[in-house]
């Protein structure tokens, strides 16, 4: 077991873990750390607390200090830096006519490298631009290429529900988000109603598809023969969600609606029903 905690960089990003040491660090507090690509300042998410050695990546790093108010000032004249760094980024993209789309610029928290994350159709020789920038900054030059969705969570936006974009507010890491999912749910399958400002499914369709699996294993299919209180009959609809059936009852000739124990109760399979 490790004691740790969580550390976020950025709005939303991912959390890493980093050793406390015998700081007194608490959630919420801002922190120095050592990491992959040097010194960065991030806030605690996740207090202290312990973890199995499987969950976290070994060496585990530690918290160099809490961070003060000269740190944050720091922080906040990296941001105007990368806003001009952006600036000038640009004009050179422009300037060696570059099939690129600059997104965003990050410097370290201790300036020891700038990274200008772009969105390119394909693969763009972008090494006349590092020489550029190299000379421009005086420091280390990082270009990396991101995909549409790492853009849509850079920049933020109003997703089609009226609501910020979950990537941009809440969700650290993208999970895989099919075609299926839209269908088990009954939603159009209309890409225009399915796809979120990247242009890609929309992450939200995740969120209730372990719902919609649990209740189809329970409920038959639709044309499925099941006996009800009023006798046997005919699946005709489904309402997943309320784990209510449609039932076309052939004694009654009418469409009545069970609940899934109402059915299971009259001797119908729980599992899914067959003809």
């Amino acid at each position: 077991m490790y004691d740790v905690v969580g550390v976020r960089f950025k709005k939303a990003g991912k959390i890493y873990y980093f050793d406390p040491m015998d700081l007194g660090i608490e959630k919420n507090d801002h922190v120095i750390v050592e990491t992959a690509r040097g010194v960065e300042h991030g806030e605690v998410v996740v207090g202290p607390k312990k973890v199995e050695d499987n969950d976290i990546v070994l060496p585990l790093k530690k918290v160099i200090r809490k961070a003060d108010q000269k740190d944050r000032l720091i922080v906040d004249e990296n941001k105007t830096a990368a806003e001009e760094a952006f600036e000038i980024c640009c004009g050179k993209i422009a300037e060696h006519k570059l099939d690129m789309k600059l997104v965003d610029v990050e410097y370290t928290f201790d300036r020891n490298k700038v990274i200008f994350y772009f969105t390119a159709d394909g693969r763009v020789d972008f090494r006349e631009l590092v020489k550029d920038l190299a000379a421009i900054f005086r420091t280390r030059i990082e270009l990396r290429q991101i995909g549409v969705r790492d853009e849509a969570k850079m920049l933020g936006g109003i997703g089609p529900c009226g609501r910020m974009l979950c990537c941009s507010t809440f969700l650290g890491d993208f999970e895989p988000v099919s075609i299926k999912m839209a269908k088990d749910q009954n939603l159009s399958l209309n890409p225009t109603k399915i796809s979120g400002l990247c242009g890609r499914l929309m992450c939200c369709l995740k969120y209730e598809n372990d719902e919609y699996e649990a209740a189809k294993e329970l409920l038959p299919d639709i044309g499925a023969k099941v006996n009800t209180p009023h006798g046997a009959g005919k699946v005709v609809g489904l309402n997943i969600l309320e784990r209510v059936l449609q039932v076309e009852v052939f004694d009654h000739e009418r469409i009545l609606e069970f609940t899934i124990d109402e059915i299971a109760s009259e001797g119908a399979v729980s599992a899914r029903a067959t003809e």
